[in-house]
């Protein structure tokens, strides 16, 4: 079996003919900067996600970024983080100077909750950044209270939770994403909702919020040469606005596919007590980025993923280290409190493969082979 991390090709193949289609369109019409592409993916985002404003970007990390320019804050303000995520959540608050607190996640939906916030908090604090981790929502209704009470902004994190919701205890839903201050999201290729390089968005429904991460996005201007503020060059490219208008179609037929395959996993590996299934929380859908397991003796899961790999299976570790024992955060970072969980984390999280094209017959034989590595040991 050829089984990958991630079939791209394979789903390009399926909707090739729509993808070439809008591709070509969009050279032949020559504007390929904030081509009439872009305008219109950024109301059909709009429209999908119910969200007043999208703004477009070049990436996922100038999202993060931006929506922090936006913000106004002070150089040593502090901007709480979960430790255990990926490197541009926390890397953007340092770039700008202000202080990444790295606080602890739940053991089980791998997200920060309000009481790690908590511990976190302090009267330089102007900020939380959730991360909806793996394909699920952080607990929001807790977290904008919990804002709201100490005047902070919340800049969700919603790079692996494209196409999921959040729903209220009304049992009212909304996408991730649309629900703190801003929302900002990559289109990295490997993401739920993809295009074939780099790209991501900001989400507002704040007005004036929106505006000015439209400037800021376009060198601090509103109006061509005339600059009201410091900004930077980060444009969606028009031929990844084309792709992403044909694959935004497809995206909750992709994360049907996905939850498919995250259940067909748990049917099979639901007698192997070595490891941990993945938690649904009951106030999130879960669109399943990863299929991250956790292998409870933390000493197999290199070997797990050694033994795996020799037999054509790849997987991967999100992820190995967390924010706080990574160098470049050493001398800029405060641990808002124990980083017990993340640690723990780091040193057991496995990633199957999961993606739109995963076959039953492919999981079947992960799932064999998992069995295999620990019935010898």
């Amino acid at each position: 079996m050829n089984i990958q991390m991630v079939d791209l090709k394979s789903q390009y193949q399926k909707i090739q003919n729509e993808i070439d289609k809008a591709v070509l369109s969009a050279i032949r019409n020559a504007a390929y900067i904030n081509g009439p592409e872009v305008k219109s993916f950024q109301k059909d985002l709009e429209q999908y996600t119910g969200v007043a404003h999208v703004v477009p970007c070049a990436n996922g990390t100038d999202a993060l970024q931006i929506a922090l320019m936006a913000l106004d804050l002070q150089p040593g303000d502090e901007v709480i983080v979960p430790a255990f995520t990926y490197v541009a959540s926390a890397e953007v608050i340092g770039l700008l100077r202000l202080t990444p607190v790295m606080v602890d996640v739940d053991y089980d939906t791998f997200n920060i909750s309000v009481k790690n916030v908590e511990k976190g908090l302090s009267s330089k604090t102007k900020a939380i950044i959730p991360v909806h981790l793996f394909g699920q929502s952080c607990d929001m209704t807790s977290i904008m209270d919990f804002a709201k009470s100490n005047d902070l902004y919340v800049i969700e994190d919603n790079a692996q939770a494209m196409g999921a919701y959040y729903q209220f205890s009304d049992r009212s839903r909304k996408q991730t994403g649309t629900v703190g201050h801003v929302g900002c999201t990559s289109f990295f290729p490997t993401k739920n909702l993809a295009c074939y390089g780099d790209g991501g968005a900001m989400m507002s429904n704040d007005e004036t919020l929106a505006q000015k991460l439209r400037m800021i996005a376009s060198h601090g201007q509103s109006v061509k040469y005339h600059h009201e503020m410091l900004g930077c060059n980060s444009r969606l490219d028009t031929l990844q606005a084309a792709v992403l208008r044909v694959k935004l179609k497809y995206l909750d037929e992709y994360s049907s596919a996905r939850y498919r395959a995250a259940q067909n996993y748990n049917e099979l590996l639901k007698d192997v007590n070595d490891i941990v299934l993945p938690y649904e929380a009951p106030y999130s859908s879960h669109v399943y980025h990863q299929y991250t397991v956790k292998i409870n003796d933390v000493e197999k899961r290199d070997s797990l993923k050694s033994f795996l790999r020799e037999n054509g299976i790849p997987s991967m570790i999100y992820y190995p280290l967390p924010m706080n024992e990574q160098k470049a955060f050493q001398n800029i970072t405060r641990k808002g409190e124990d980083l017990t969980v993340s640690e723990k984390l780091a040193k057991s999280v496995l990633s199957l493969p999961m993606h739109t094209e995963l076959t039953v017959d492919e999981q079947i034989f992960i799932a064999d082979k998992i069995k295999q590595f620990f019935k010898a040991k």
